[in-house]
């Protein structure tokens, strides 16, 4: 079992920039590839970006490429997502995920654990 607290979050104007922490329980988070994804109002939970087990290797959604950095600290247990020049269409709430497996998915079908989300609030 693995449990993910999300921290960071926040009203942010745009181009402004956040980061967001998601803390893991467990011994093997090291084990697990780690993503993040975004829920708008009324819209689906969408793929953001994912991590490797060891850092590694990283993937970004095209609407964040360049802007968003994912990183992780595996003696901390902890995942980052790093959001520079924001835009008014990030606004969301941020889910961190875990993955049993080295490596990421894009698909959040794929992610076993979940944590409970913070809201990212980017204004124009």
């Amino acid at each position: 079992q693995v449990q993910l607290v999300e921290s960071g979050g926040g009203l942010v104007q745009a181009g402004g920039s956040l980061r967001l922490s998601c803390a893991a329980s467990g011994r093997t988070f090291s084990s697990y590839a780690m993503g993040w994804f975004r829920q708008a109002p009324g819209k689906e939970r969408e793929f953001v970006a994912a991590i490797s087990w060891g850092g590694g290797s990283t993937y970004y959604a095209d609407s964040v490429k360049g802007r968003f950095t994912i990183s992780r600290e595996n003696a901390k247990n902890t995942v980052y997502l790093q959001m520079n020049t924001l835009k008014p269409e990030d606004t969301a709430v941020y889910y961190c995920a875990a993955r049993s497996s080295f490596y990421y998915s894009t698909s959040q079908r794929e992610y076993n654990y979940w944590g409970q989300g913070t809201q990212v609030t980017v204004s124009s």
